[in-house]
């Protein structure tokens, strides 16, 4: 693709789906209110398939980077573009389609392309500590490896995006409660120092708190335990999901968005979609 052919504009999407092919309507409703030019999903739970890609390239996505299982888990990239270098990576010795990158032409990158990775950290369970929960062993060793694979194979000059569900809500002002939820997986010290040092590893920026200053209230996850309307008069939310870009982006941030209506969308994802739109400065 030629320079003068590469987009002057790229909005990405980012959404915790909570299962593709229930959420799809949502998905149309969210590609028409958003625009987006790349797409990245986290908890498909579909293989790939059964994927709806013949619905999503009717609907302007015909380049698709997918990495499912079923009932669980699963990662995709959607896009107007062409998708190159797409690579699937497994991380702690298990198979369990929790990331999946992809390359897309950019013209504001000094690369002229993004390299853009969808990545869906573990939960972690309930117990907050590694010596009887596995499931938080588990997620705090997968945050060391993404880390050390990011050192190990790419650099602060590369021009990427790190996007997706990382079930960490690192600053005081991610969680309704502070004090309370300092106690509570996702918002625990040990998972914040891991998150740390997964955004220090390649001297990532959180685009979303380009825009929103790091003092203000920020969120994009509900539970679906309060019923109804509840979640949004409590608004005891965590910002689970995020949008991250490396240095050579940063003058290219034009915007972000928590889309917190989809959070209202029957039947919900307890999730709302994060969008970041890159414009070449």
């Amino acid at each position: 693709m030629s320079s003068a052919a590469l987009p002057s504009v790229l909005r990405i999407a980012s959404w915790n789906v909570n299962s593709v092919r229930l959420r799809l309507p949502h998905l149309e409703r969210l590609i028409r209110a958003q625009d987006p030019d790349v797409i990245c999903l986290q908890e498909t739970k579909v293989i790939d398939v059964l994927f709806p890609a013949g619905v999503l390239a009717d609907w302007g996505y015909p380049y698709q980077a997918l990495s499912g299982m079923k009932s669980y888990n699963g990662v995709a990239i959607l896009s107007r573009w062409p998708l190159e270098d797409v690579q699937r990576v497994s991380w702690c010795g298990r198979d369990d389609c929790r990331h999946v990158s992809a390359r897309v032409a950019f013209a504001g990158s000094p690369q002229g392309s993004v390299e853009v990775h969808c990545l869906y950290v573990p939960a972690g369970g309930d117990i907050p500590d590694p010596e009887v929960n596995p499931k938080f062993a588990h997620k705090l060793a997968f945050l060391r490896e993404v880390e050390q694979w990011f050192l190990a194979c790419r650099g602060y000059h590369d021009a990427m995006v790190l996007t997706g569900d990382f079930n960490v809500a690192p600053l005081p002002s991610d969680v309704w409660d502070h004090k309370k939820m300092s106690r509570v997986i996702t918002h625990t010290p040990v998972e914040i120092l891991h998150l740390q040092r997964l955004q220090d590893s390649v001297r990532w920026i959180d685009s979303a708190r380009t825009f929103v200053p790091p003092s203000e209230p920020l969120f994009t996850w509900w539970s679906y335990r309060q019923q109804g309307d509840a979640w949004q008069t409590s608004n005891r939310g965590r910002r689970l999901d995020h949008l991250w870009i490396t240095e050579p982006l940063a003058a290219a941030q034009a915007g972000f968005e928590v889309v917190r209506d989809a959070r209202g969308w029957e039947p919900p994802s307890d999730h709302a979609p994060v969008v970041l739109t890159l414009r070449t400065p």
